[in-house]
C-alpha cells in the first residue's frame, strides 16, 4: 500500500533538469560576452579603432541570426542530447581558438565561427523545456534558465576580470573555452527525453502530458524503429505559418527591442564605463556586475509574476504581454545616464535599463505557447533571427555613433528602440493562442 501511494506521487525530474539549462545558459553567455571583458585591452593589442571593434561586437551576430533557421531545422530533426552535446564543445574550441588570434580579421573570424555554432542552442532549450514542462510552469521555468545570461555574467565578470589580470586577455578566452569543452561532456551523458529518463515516474510523465507538455516530441516511431524525431521536411504551409502570421511578427519586432538592451550590456557597456565613463579597469569590472544582477532579479520577477496571473485566472493574453511590455519601457531609463555624472548614478541608470530588459525576457514562451506543435524548432529559429539581428545591428549602429568620442546619441538610440519595441506588442500581438 505504502508503495503504491509513492509510486502515484509524481517525481520532480523536470525541476532538476532546470539546472542543466541554468548552466549550458551560464556557458552560452559567457562565451558571447567574455569579447567585450576583453575588449579594452584586445583594441589596444591589436590596434583597432571603435569602428572596428563594433564589427568584431557584432560578427557573432553576423552568422548566429542567419543561421538560426537552419539551427531550428536541425531542432525538429535532431535529438537535443547529440545535437546540444556537440554545438556546445565546437563552440568551445572556437572561444580558445579566439585567445590565439593575431589579427582584426582572425579576430572577425573566429566570431563568426562561434555565432554559428551556437545557433541551435536556443531553439533547443526551447524544445527541451517544451516536452518537459506543462504550460502554467513554463513562463517560471524559461525565466529560471534565461537567468543564467545574467546572473553568469554577474558573478563572473569580476572573475574573468581578474583572469585578464593575471594571465591577459588571451586567459579570458581559455578559461571560458574550458569550462565549456567539459559541460559538452556532461551534457552529452545526463540528458534525456521525458519518454526515456529513467529518474521519472508516470506520474510526472502525466502531470507535464496533461498540462499540455508535449512529453512525446521525441518519442522514436515504433512502427518503422527510426530514432529520429517525425519531421523530416518543411512545405510551403510551414513558412507561411512562421512567416506569415501579424501575431508572430509583432512578438519578432519586439524581441529585437528585447535583445538589443542586452547586446549592449553584452558589448560596449564596460567599454563605455572605462573609456566614456573614465573608471579604472577592476572598478568598472565589478560596478558592471550591479546592472546584471538586477537584470537577474528582472527575469526571475517577471517569470513568476506571470505563472502566477495565470493561476489567478487572468488570461494568458494579458499574464504573459504585461511584463514584456513593462520592461521594455523600463528598458528606456538607459538614456537617463546620459544626464548624471556620478558613477553611481550612471550604474542606477544602467541598472533599472537592465532590470527592464530582464523583466521582459520571457518572450521564449510565446514560441511555446504560439508555435504549431510540429513547428517548434523552426518557429524558434525564426524567432531567435529576428531577435539576434541587434546582435548584428547594435554594436556596429553604436561604433559609428561614438567615432566622435560622444556616448550619448548611443544611449538616445538605445532608449527609442526599447520604445519601439513596446509599441509592437501593444499594437501587433493580439491573443495569445497556438497557431493551428
Amino acid at each position: 500500500m505504502e508503495t503504491t501511494h509513492i509510486q502515484s506521487r509524481a517525481t520532480g525530474k523536470r525541476h532538476r533538469l532546470l539546472a542543466m539549462l541554468f548552466i549550458t545558459v551560464v556557458i552560452t553567455y559567457l562565451d558571447r560576452s567574455n569579447l567585450s571583458i576583453a575588449a579594452t585591452a584586445i583594441a589596444q593589442d591589436l590596434q583597432l579603432d571603435p569602428a572596428q571593434m563594433g564589427l568584431v561586437f557584432s560578427a557573432f551576430g553576423w552568422s548566429y541570426a542567419l543561421l538560426q533557421i537552419p539551427g531550428g531545422m536541425l531542432v525538429d530533426r535532431t535529438r537535443p542530447r547529440l545535437l546540444l552535446a556537440l554545438v556546445i564543445g565546437l563552440w568551445s574550441l572556437a572561444t580558445i581558438l579566439q585567445g590565439f588570434a593575431s589579427a582584426f580579421a582572425v579576430l572577425l573570424s573566429l566570431r563568426v565561427l562561434l555565432g554559428a555554432l551556437e545557433a541551435p542552442a536556443y531553439p533547443t532549450l526551447n524544445r527541451v523545456v517544451t516536452t518537459w514542462f506543462p504550460d502554467n510552469e513554463r513562463a517560471r521555468a524559461i525565466a529560471s534558465y534565461t537567468s543564467g545570461q545574467y546572473v553568469g555574467l554577474a558573478f563572473l565578470t569580476p572573475a574573468l576580470v581578474l583572469t585578464q589580470q593575471h594571465f591577459g586577455w588571451q586567459g579570458v578566452f581559455f578559461l571560458t573555452g574550458a569550462v565549456g569543452v567539459l559541460w559538452g561532456l556532461v551534457w552529452y551523458a545526463s540528458y534525456r527525453e521525458p519518454s526515456e529518463a529513467t529518474d521519472i515516474n508516470e506520474a510526472e510523465l502525466e502531470t507535464i502530458r496533461a498540462g499540455g507538455g508535449l512529453v512525446d516530441l521525441g518519442r522514436s516511431d515504433e512502427s518503422s524503429g527510426s530514432a529520429k524525431p517525425r519531421r523530416t521536411r518543411y512545405g510551403a504551409a510551414d513558412w507561411r505559418a512562421v512567416l506569415g502570421n501579424r501575431k508572430l511578427w509583432g512578438v519578432y519586432i519586439g524581441q529585437i527591442a528585447v535583445t538589443s538592451t542586452l547586446w549592449f550590456f553584452l558589448t560596449w557597456f564596460p567599454t563605455y564605463l572605462v573609456k566614456y565613463r573614465h573608471m579604472d579597469f577592476l572598478k568598472a569590472g565589478f560596478m558592471a556586475a550591479v546592472p546584471f544582477l538586477a537584470a537577474f532579479v528582472g527575469i526571475l520577477a517577471s517569470g513568476l509574476l506571470s505563472d502566477w496571473m495565470i493561476r489567478r485566472g487572468v488570461s494568458v493574453t494579458v499574464a504573459r504581454k504585461a511584463p514584456i511590455v513593462t520592461g521594455l519601457l523600463l528598458s528606456t531609463a538607459i538614456v537617463g545616464a546620459n544626464y548624471v555624472e556620478t558613477p553611481a548614478m550612471v550604474i542606477l541608470f544602467m541598472a533599472i535599463a537592465f532590470f527592464g530588459s530582464g523583466f521582459s525576457s520571457i518572450t521564449w514562451v510565446l514560441v511555446s505557447s504560439m508555435a504549431k506543435k510540429e513547428l517548434l524548432g523552426l518557429t524558434g529559429g525564426m524567432f531567435n533571427l529576428m531577435g539576434n539581428l541587434s546582435s548584428i545591428c547594435v554594436p556596429v549602429v553604436i561604433g559609428f555613433i561614438v567615432r566622435n568620442n560622444d556616448f550619448k546619441p548611443a544611449l538616445v538610440f538605445m532608449s527609442a528602440v526599447g520604445v519601439v519595441g513596446a509599441l509592437s506588442y501593444l499594437f501587433l500581438v493580439g491573443k495569445i493562442e497556438r497557431i493551428r
